[in-house]
């Protein structure tokens, strides 16, 4: 299953991906959230093969991910794989520069089942994609939004 989505954010492509690649902010705000992260960080900078374990209650059962940074392109793209006893999946980031001041993010999540629940629970949401990818497309549009807020408080300053 798929989906994607693009937002354009007033922001130069730089701030963007600065945001967007701020690996503890994200851990940070899984924490907030409930999730237990452990990163398996293969040095101190942001590289292909960096990962986190990743660990969160969903449906009430404790689910566990290992998520892994596939692809840095510096200010062009982050590539995430996601593996999962159930599922495996990908998120995949593109920024594109639209302008000295705009940026256009494209999202893409691909998700592929290994078990037959994991099938049967995609097939259910293929059911109601319409309703989840609107859904996807509010929450990058409420991040792109954040992206944006941050860029003019920091313009203020």
């Amino acid at each position: 299953m798929k989906l994607s989505t693009k937002e354009d954010i007033e922001a130069p492509v730089s701030f963007v991906y600065a945001a967007l690649s701020d690996f503890e902010a994200w851990e940070r705000a899984a924490l907030r959230r409930g999730a237990d992260v452990s990163s398996v960080a293969k040095g101190a900078k942001a590289a292909p093969g960096m990962g986190w374990k990743v660990a969160f209650p969903y449906r009430g059962k404790q689910r566990r991910v290992e998520i892994t940074l596939a692809k840095l392109l510096e200010q062009q793209e982050l590539n995430f794989d996601a593996v999962s006893a159930p599922l495996n999946g990908s998120l995949v980031i593109e920024l594109a520069e639209m302008g000295p001041k705009r940026t256009r993010v494209s999202v893409a999540s691909t998700f592929k089942p290994n078990t037959l629940a994991a099938r049967l629970f995609i097939q259910s949401l293929r059911l109601a994609k319409a309703k989840l990818s609107r859904r996807f497309e509010l929450r990058v549009a409420q991040l792109a939004a954040d992206i944006e807020d941050r860029y003019r408080a920091q313009i203020k300053r």
